[in-house]
């Protein structure tokens, strides 16, 4: 979610939204604008590009008006903002007017740097918007969506629905939306797999859950729909190589040793030590050492060693699937 300064001021003058992931610079807007309209029902609000705000545009903007009505003036991309143009923003920011609040979207970085560096220096309410690259962080996303909707989700829940919806924030944030309107009671990862059970089945994760849990025949079912859906061979394998590293990992570690004390010391939540527990139970040190040479073989085989990348990912799912078992 939008991390905010100590100004959590949603009327102060300025706020700053910085980042480039589109759906929270775009709440960032909505909460300053539902704010403004709730203290005053009519609300001017003006959402500006970059070349809709030329020179002088601001101080017309911000004028005095005879009926000093409360407004919002929204800036889109201020990094691509002329060098005039920044100049009068600028000297805005020295003087704000009453009644108006300035909304600046920037995308961080050098680019317009001086900009952001002065809104900042005049203790701008800031909100950080950055671009959620790693799972963990839309893991965080998902359960912080469920707890503003005051409903409760399981771990399992959360993660079951990153990997059916993947990396699109805004599909995560509907698809949330939509679980807490319908459903009743905690939503746990059955419900997820009710409501999107053809993208988790694309996922490449879940192939990777049916292989180590020695479930060849489902793990090939779900790689054939994955790939038949546009999933990249490379996520495939880097899922696949991640639930073997698991079962390795788990395998080495002190027996004995609680869920949160192992869960720190090899990287991973909980709730996954326990789920990981479950599938190590057919595994041996041999079968592990197999398992990864196939992943690796796999590997290579979907970045250009070889002819057919679904063979290479069909082959190493079913060898991971037979190390599964090596134990029984």
């Amino acid at each position: 979610m939008a991390r905010k300064t100590a100004n959590d001021d949603l009327l102060a003058p300025l706020t700053l939204a910085v980042g480039q992931e589109e759906l929270l610079l775009d709440r960032a807007v909505q909460q300053v604008v539902a704010a403004a309209r709730a203290a005053d029902a009519d609300t001017d609000v003006r959402d500006l590009t970059p070349d809709q705000l030329q020179p002088g545009t601001l101080a017309e903007l911000t004028s005095p008006s005879l009926f000093a009505e409360r407004k919002v003036v929204v800036v889109r991309n201020a990094q691509d903002l002329s060098a005039d143009t920044v100049k009068d923003v600028k000297a805005y920011l020295g003087a704000p007017a009453e009644e108006i609040t300035l909304v600046l979207l920037h995308a961080g970085g050098a680019k317009g740097k001086g900009l952001l560096d002065a809104a900042r220096k005049v203790g701008a309410r800031e909100v950080a918007c950055p671009k959620m690259t790693k799972p963990a962080d839309r893991l965080s996303f998902v359960r912080g969506e469920f707890r503003t909707a005051g409903r409760s989700a399981t771990p399992e829940a959360c993660q079951a629905l990153v990997d059916a919806i993947g990396s699109d924030l805004r599909e995560l944030a509907s698809a949330c939306a939509q679980l807490a309107a319908d459903v009743e009671g905690t939503i746990d990862d059955a419900v997820v797999a009710r409501y999107y059970t053809g993208r988790a089945e694309a996922s490449s994760f879940t192939v990777a859950d049916r292989a180590v849990e020695g479930r060849a025949a489902e793990a090939l079912e779900a790689l054939r729909w994955a790939v038949s859906t546009g999933v990249a061979p490379v996520m495939i394998t880097s899922a696949l190589a991640q639930g073997v590293r698991a079962i390795g990992k788990l395998a080495s570690a002190p027996r004995g040793a609680r869920p949160g004390d192992l869960a720190r010391e090899l990287g991973m939540p909980p709730w996954k030590i326990d789920r990981v527990r479950q599938q190590m139970r057919g595994w041996s040190a041999d079968g592990v050492a197999v398992a990864l040479r196939a992943v690796a073989e796999a590997d290579a085989g979907v970045k250009g060693g070889g002819d057919d990348p679904e063979y290479a990912l069909e082959k190493a799912v079913v060898t991971i699937a037979r190390a599964a078992r090596s134990r029984r």
